[in-house]
């Protein structure tokens, strides 16, 4: 009876060690494949020549591939391996690095974009339901919260660090972010093969496809307006705030900010981004439309403060910037939560996705072209006086509809 007890207990252990193991490789891969070395890819893309509109442009058709490979990647997650998806996805994202290393003019940078949108599809969610069917294999997918929570930690602290790490290199050594990014996803692809494949793999029974996403859209805009106006206010004001996040790296190169502001900056973005996310539950508690008011008017303050156009302001206003971005997403979750139904969750937050690429897709390169003609803080500051303009518009419209 006690030499069974034992070996019950040695088993026991192993297993948790096994699983240990796991969830460390899977944190392990988080932190070399989220590593933000290569964000500050319009400063890069600009010291080699390319126009603001052709920078647009490269972010433009990544939405355009991942969207339209967002239903193949799918498929291919049901007919390969957990491991080989996140293979082929470091494989693709080396790719992608080492084009960007070659001077191949537009069209090459397009490419390498494409097959970063590749990357990424690939990718997302799959870490994710390796962790869960790993744990759930082990029966302690209770746990899964927690192992979500280290890898999201994970993720930022290395999208963080690499963000700070482009920063001391973008004085004429930025191609060493790209070096970086090669040997990261080579370091990546050696995690993956110690990764153990988990002995369930539950296939998803029914894709979203590009016809039912835009068949859903058409549908919520004619049913459900106020969730399709939420949407549509997520999708251009995430827009706005991403296109003004890396535009103003043009201003850092353009002015010449030392690498030590430049650091600062990205810093402080991040410090003011974590405040942010922070004081989201707090704003939760206040009226849904005081809530999106507020967001909207310190947006548009944002934008017309540029018009000072200073170097002290515009940096300020970059770390308000990002702070509106980050504060966004956990405030939107509870919003989308409300008010879809869990039987449509899937479909319905594509159709969020779809709205916010064809928000990208449309404005960063009409403000890369505005830029390229006028300069950031006008570009700006004339963003400021629109919104503002619609507003106002928007409240007189809402106003006279209630004393209706």
């Amino acid at each position: 009876m006690c030499w069974v007890f034992v070996c019950t207990f040695l088993q026991a252990e192993e297993f948790k060690l096994k699983i240990k193991k796991q969830l460390w490789r899977a944190y392990t891969y988080s932190f070399l494949a989220y590593c933000g070395i290569t964000q500050l890819w319009v400063i890069y893309l600009s010291q080699l020549g390319l126009s603001l509109v052709q920078v647009g442009l490269c972010e433009s058709i990544f939405h355009v591939a991942s969207f339209l490979c967002e239903v193949p990647s799918g498929v291919l997650a049901d007919r390969f391996t957990y491991k080989r998806m996140l293979t082929l996805s470091r494989i693709t994202a080396l790719i992608s690095a080492a084009m960007m290393l070659w001077q191949g003019g537009f069209w090459w940078f397009a490419i390498s974009f494409v097959v970063s949108a590749w990357a990424y599809n690939l990718q997302s969610g799959t870490l994710e339901a390796l962790v869960y069917e790993s744990l759930k294999a082990e029966g302690q997918e209770a746990d899964y919260p927690h192992a979500t929570s280290v890898m999201n930690a994970m993720i930022e602290v290395s999208a963080t660090g690499g963000l700070l790490l482009a920063g001391l290199l973008v004085h004429g050594h930025l191609a060493w972010s790209y070096i970086l990014a090669v040997a990261l996803a080579a370091l990546a692809m050696f995690v993956v093969s110690q990764l153990k494949e988990p002995a369930t793999h539950q296939p998803q029974t029914n894709h979203t496809t590009i016809k039912t996403i835009i068949t859903t859209a058409w549908q919520v805009l004619q049913q459900d307006r106020g969730l399709f106006a939420l949407m549509g206010f997520d999708a251009i004001f995430s827009a706005l705030t991403t296109g003004f996040f890396y535009y103003f790296q043009q201003v850092m190169q353009v002015r010449h900010f030392p690498s030590w502001l430049i650091t600062t900056a990205l810093a402080g973005a991040s410090i003011t981004a974590i405040i942010a996310i922070r004081l989201a539950p707090r704003l939760l508690k206040h009226a849904k439309q005081r809530v999106l008011i507020g967001l909207a008017v310190m947006l548009c303050a944002t934008f017309l403060l540029a018009a000072l156009n200073t170097n002290t302001v515009l940096v300020g206003l970059y770390l308000l910037n990002y702070a509106l971005s980050a504060l966004l997403p956990p405030i939107f979750n509870v919003y989308y939560n409300d008010r879809i139904p869990s039987s449509q969750r899937a479909t319905l937050l594509s159709v969020g996705s779809l709205l916010y690429s064809l928000a990208m897709i449309g404005l960063f390169p009409l403000l890369g072209w505005r830029i390229d003609h006028v300069g950031f803080a006008q570009t700006f500051s004339e963003a400021g006086i629109t919104l503002s303009s619609l507003l106002i518009i928007g409240l007189a419209l809402a106003s006279l509809r209630r004393k209706d």
